[in-house]
C-alpha cells in the first residue's frame, strides 16, 4: 500500500515540478505516473552503476557530482518517454533538484503515516 501511495505522490510531485518550472513539461497525470515509474526504475538500476563508475569524480567534487547523476537520470527518463519533456541539461538539473526535495517531503510524510515496526 505504501509503495502505491508513494508512486501516486511522486507522479503528483512531477506534475508540481512541471507547474513550478517551465523547463519541464508533463502532458497528463498518466504520463506523470509512467515518468515517475521510469525515474524510479532508472534510480534503482542505473544510478548505482553510475555512482560506482564516477566515484573518483564524486570524491573530488565532495559529492556534488551526485547532482549531475540525478539530472542524468531525470533527463534519460524524459528521453525515453513521450509525455514527459525536459528542455536541456540545466532544466534536468533544476527539475531533478525540485523533484528530489519533493521526494524527501513525501518520504518523511509516508514515514509518519506508516511507521516501521
Amino acid at each position: 500500500m505504501k509503495l502505491i501511495i508513494k508512486w501516486l505522490l511522486s507522479a503528483a510531485a512531477l506534475l508540481l515540478v512541471a507547474y513550478l518550472y517551465s523547463g519541464v513539461q508533463v502532458n497528463s497525470f498518466t504520463a506523470a505516473l509512467v515518468a515517475a515509474f521510469v525515474i524510479g526504475l532508472f534510480n534503482i538500476v542505473l544510478r548505482p552503476v553510475l555512482v560506482v563508475l564516477t566515484l573518483p569524480v564524486t570524491v573530488v567534487t565532495l559529492g556534488l557530482f551526485l547532482f549531475v547523476i540525478n539530472a542524468l537520470m531525470f533527463w534519460a527518463a524524459a528521453y525515453v518517454l513521450d509525455g514527459f519533456q525536459v528542455n536541456g541539461f540545466v532544466a534536468a538539473l533544476l527539475g531533478s533538484l525540485i523533484y528530489s526535495v519533493l521526494g524527501i517531503v513525501i518520504d518523511s510524510a509516508l514515514e509518519s503515516l506508516f511507521p516501521q515496526k
